[in-house]
């Protein structure tokens, strides 16, 4: 059997009905974060452009080559246990019903791991969202609750499938995975061509990911950073595959999930069996409604924000974002740059006016435009 209920937050009271309220796909500095997105923006925004010209001069001055993005990434300026604590707080106060929270850093589990030594956490599930290779693309495999006493040897097996220098077939990995009744298997936003390969061309390889391997699928996510007519979109491969859909709020700042489950389980096991059973509820709060364009312009300027209480002490946005160099050395862009270039310096400044509430306002009447969400 397949139930999915949507509801939302605007119309409806969470505990009502339900005692708890899940958090699924949420990022932690533990996360490497590509960077080489940049250079498909950068061909449409001209101050990007220029500044990511500006930053090659720099590099090539101080290495003497060229540099390529796709060897730089950043990293989200949250610490597991502040994710955690967002997360929980927002269900606990906002909902008034208890919270279960699984992380899933990209291709990581150091930050469920790290949730386990705190009382206060315990129980949490050990998550990960797992790149793998597929089709000229790759899609996202979002995995909750691993098996803690074999959690490190399997996700050893996953990074190397990622690496692609792994000798075990993708079908014995997701036998394997599939084969701990407590562990859940979600197909992340699978229309976002997160590679750039075309939209088209994407959503075809991503079908034939669901059609080989739907056995050892649970669930279809709905995610909460990517623009509703994409998620609509997931109701037909949901249907087709005869899979429920389930919540994903992909939190990389510090808004906190926008798309959460609700349930009466109250360990995160039971929530898994409610989910491979095929029942899933899902909420979508007020704050997903919000101007897409806007919510995105927030979470960079979270990113580019300075967090005096980063767990590292990597204050700076530029002591967060990383490059291995032609050296072979993995340096901070604050190390590889020396002196910020300037146009960086001004794109990072203008996207911290939205800390101001005039300009915030002023943003948010320009990205008025909210898209329709409807059943």
């Amino acid at each position: 059997m397949n139930y999915t209920h949507i509801r939302f937050e605007s119309d409806f009271q969470p505990a009502l009905l339900f005692r708890t309220g899940v958090s699924l796909h949420g990022h932690t500095l533990h996360s490497k974060e590509s960077l080489a997105f940049i250079y498909r923006l950068a061909r449409q925004v001209m101050p990007l452009r220029f500044a990511l010209e500006r930053g090659e001069v720099r590099y090539r001055k101080y290495y003497g080559s060229s540099m390529d993005l796709s060897r730089a990434w950043w990293t989200p300026p949250l610490s597991a246990h502040q994710a955690w604590k967002l997360e929980t707080r927002e269900i606990q106060q906002q909902f008034d019903i208890n919270a279960l929270v699984s992380l899933t850093d990209h291709d990581d589990i150091e930050a469920s791991a790290m949730l386990q030594l705190r009382d206060e956490c315990n129980p949490v599930p050990i998550s990960v969202e797992w790149t793998v290779p597929w089709g000229g693309t790759f899609v996202h495999i979002g995995v909750h609750n691993l098996r803690g006493d074999k959690a490190r040897a399997i996700m050893s097996d996953l990074a190397a499938y990622t690496n692609e220098t792994s000798e075990i077939p993708l079908t014995n990995l997701l036998e394997t995975l599939a084969g701990n009744r407590d562990t859940l298997i979600v197909f992340n936003h699978a229309n976002w061509d997160e590679k750039g390969i075309g939209r088209d061309t994407h959503r075809t390889a991503a079908r034939q990911f669901a059609a080989n391997y739907k056995r050892f699928l649970h669930a279809f996510e709905l995610n909460g950073l990517r623009p509703w007519s994409e998620n609509r979109s997931i109701f037909e491969l949901a249907k087709q595959f005869g899979k429920p859909l389930i919540s994903g709020g992909d939190r990389h700042g510090t808004e906190p999930n926008t798309i959460l489950n609700l349930t009466n389980a109250a360990t995160f096991p039971e929530f898994v069996e409610e989910i491979r059973e095929g029942f899933s509820d899902i909420l979508i709060t007020n704050q997903y409604l919000e101007p897409l364009t806007m919510r995105i312009l927030q979470n960079l300027e979270d990113i580019l924000g300075d967090h005096e209480d980063h767990a590292y002490g990597w204050r700076h946005w530029s002591d967060r974002a990383f490059y291995k160099c032609a050296d072979g050395v993995i340096r901070s862009l604050r190390e590889t740059w020396g002196e910020e270039p300037l146009a960086v310096r001004l794109f990072t400044n203008g996207i911290q006016l939205l800390r101001h509430p005039q300009f915030k306002n002023a943003f948010r009447m320009a990205f008025a435009k909210r898209e329709a969400v409807v059943l």
